[in-house]
């Protein structure tokens, strides 16, 4: 059964953060909340946490993770960036986009796409997702926590943990987050191309839904 952590959505508790990373550490998956949705999460060599957040979300080996990164400086360790894409990237991050961008030799091959050698990347604006990626000092892999036939992804943690309380190991309410996913951008072609719209603004990359 999932354990609750009520966590202040400004000023998110040390102890309960701190509490909240030896779970991850010690292979949990956690659901927490994001400047979109509520995500799933867990630590990046985990790969029994992967197939427990897979089999949450009903999905495959073919729908990829996103990294979920502190800053610029830690993402440019998992993605190659160019300055195109760093001046893009530097302007709207943190914020509610995903970016699809070619990963380095740092990044495992399991969590890349098997043909374009590309993955997820994100940088979200939430302080107490700030407060764990800090704590835990690597990127969280993670998914939206959108379930199987549902119209869209949860945002009440409540509801997360009535529907989720025995196939979590933590459940994170810092509040309400957006009912939308991130927008997701690819940055692997000469023009941004845009995936999903979700949370995440359109107009600086000149695209429209």
């Amino acid at each position: 059964m999932a354990q609750y952590f009520s966590i202040h959505a400004e000023n998110p508790q040390a102890r309960l953060i701190n509490q909240a990373v030896d779970i991850l550490n010690n292979g949990g998956v956690i659901a927490y909340p994001t400047d979109s949705s509520y995500a799933l999460g867990c630590v990046i060599g985990n790969k029994e946490a992967q197939t427990r957040i897979r089999s949450i979300r009903g999905v495959d080996e073919h729908h990829h993770f996103t990294l979920v990164c502190r800053n610029l400086a830690e993402l440019a360790t998992y993605a190659q960036v160019d300055n195109v894409q760093f001046r893009l990237l530097k302007a709207n991050t943190p914020g509610q986009y995903t970016f699809v961008l070619k990963a380095t030799r740092e990044v495992p091959r399991r969590l890349q796409h098997p043909k374009r050698s590309t993955l997820g990347l994100r940088v979200p604006e939430h302080a107490v997702t700030q407060a764990l990626l800090t704590e835990l000092n690597q990127p969280l892999l993670s998914m939206t926590l959108s379930l199987k036939d549902d119209s869209g992804p949860l945002h009440e943690a409540w509801e997360i943990r009535q529907r989720l309380e025995h196939q979590l190991d933590l459940v994170i309410d810092a509040g309400t987050c957006s009912a939308l996913p991130t927008t997701v951008i690819d940055l692997t072609t000469d023009q941004p191309q845009l995936i999903r719209h979700g949370s995440g603004d359109l107009a600086p990359f000149g695209l429209s839904g």
